[in-house]
């Protein structure tokens, strides 16, 4: 939820700067989607699928449906195309990679802490 409340905030609150501004929201994207397919399996594993679904969702963006959908009448519609993105990026890439990363790592240290000998 804290992963959430952040992206939400990140592009609400806006700096000035793009890459607080756009790319910490697509890390915190990815973070939560880390943590979302967390609940399923070990930390390389869910790191590998959060990262083959952000770039299923990245590249389903060059198609331009998603951008068609922005335009849609329907307001559930038109926040489907908000989740999924409109516009291709590399550095959308770069910046889930960043997420996925961070939470990769703190899910391992976090997992060394709990085996660790007495």
């Amino acid at each position: 939820m804290v992963v959430i409340a952040a992206g939400l905030g990140s592009r609400r609150v806006h700096t000035g700067s793009l890459w607080i501004d756009k790319y910490a929201g697509d890390a915190l994207y990815a973070a939560m989607v880390y943590a979302l397919l967390h609940l399923s399996g070990r930390c390389t594993r869910v790191a590998f699928w959060a990262s083959a679904v952000l770039l299923a969702i990245e590249c389903f963006q060059l198609t331009g449906v998603p951008a068609s959908l922005a335009q849609h009448p329907q307001l559930a519609v038109r926040l489907l195309a908000r989740l999924l993105g409109t516009e291709f990026s590399w550095l959308d890439l770069l910046a889930y990679a960043v997420g996925i990363a961070a939470m990769a790592l703190l899910d391992w240290t976090r997992y060394q802490k709990s085996f660790k000998p007495s």
